[in-house]
Order: C-alpha cells, then structure tokens, then sequence
C-alpha cells in the first residue's frame, strides 16, 4: 500500500528527478514511521497517514535532508497536523549542524465534510532558512492528505 501511495505523489508532483525521488523517499518513511503505530485497520491508517505526510516532506526538500532528518521533519509534521495548537511550532533538529526546522499548524476547518490545515514548514539546511506552505485534510480513514 506504501508504494501505492508514494507512486500516486511521486506522478501527482511536477518536480525535478530529486525532488520526485525525494517525493517517494518521503512517501516510504513516512509510511514506515506511521506504520509502528496502531493495529489491524488502525496500523493501515497510520501507515497512510505516514506516507502523505511523508510526500509533504520529501517533495520540496528531498534533496537537502539524510534520513534521520526527513523522518524528524515527517514527525513534526504529522504532530503539528493531528495534535498541535495553532500558532504554536513543533519543533524538530537533525544531527548536523545547521539542520533544523518547524511546523506551524493553523487553525482546523471545514471543507466539505473534511477537518482541514493550513501550515507553515520552516527548514534551516545549513543555516540557511527554506520554507514550504500547504494545506493537508485529515481523510475519513484518519490520514491526512495534502491539497493544492
């Protein structure tokens, strides 16, 4: 189901050949992060979950991040989306120096029968300060799923 998913982004991006595989890298850890979460259908949510998310993530920076990083960034993301306050940053620091970044959730919602976020990602690659904003609508299955 993981490849599915991460297949579905990779072809939905209009991005480079990195920011594509960063796409599906992205895809796949996320899902692989949400997949240690839950049991039965609960663990096929959070492993979709995992991988929306992660195509947040791997998409618009997949080039700049080691693993350890993107998974930090896909937590903090998925933190921000399901429990954070709006306003309020989730934070995240990678390993190397100068590797950090922030989610910034706002408020929920309604679009149709959907709770929706907009957010704010703040990444720092070397120092240097990058960011991504986007709006992801949480699915009747609990994933939440990025919009255009």
């Amino acid at each position: 189901m993981v490849g599915v998913v991460a297949t579905t982004l990779a072809g939905c991006a209009s991005t480079g050949p990195n920011e594509g595989l960063g796409t599906v890298g992205g895809a796949l850890a996320g899902g692989v992060i949400g997949n240690q979460f839950g049991s039965g259908s609960g663990r096929v949510a959070a492993t979709a979950a995992g991988a929306l998310i992660g195509g947040l993530v791997g998409q618009s920076i997949g080039r700049s991040l080691d693993d350890q990083e993107r998974r930090r960034a896909q937590e903090a993301e998925f933190q921000a989306l399901e429990y954070g306050r709006p306003g309020s940053p989730v934070d995240w620091r990678g390993e190397r120096a100068g590797y950090r970044g922030e989610v910034v959730p706002g408020p929920r919602y309604r679009i149709n029968a959907y709770d929706c976020r907009d957010y704010t990602h703040r990444i720092w690659i070397d120092g240097e300060p990058q960011v991504a904003r986007g709006t992801a609508c949480r699915q009747e299955d609990g994933t939440w799923r990025p919009i255009d």
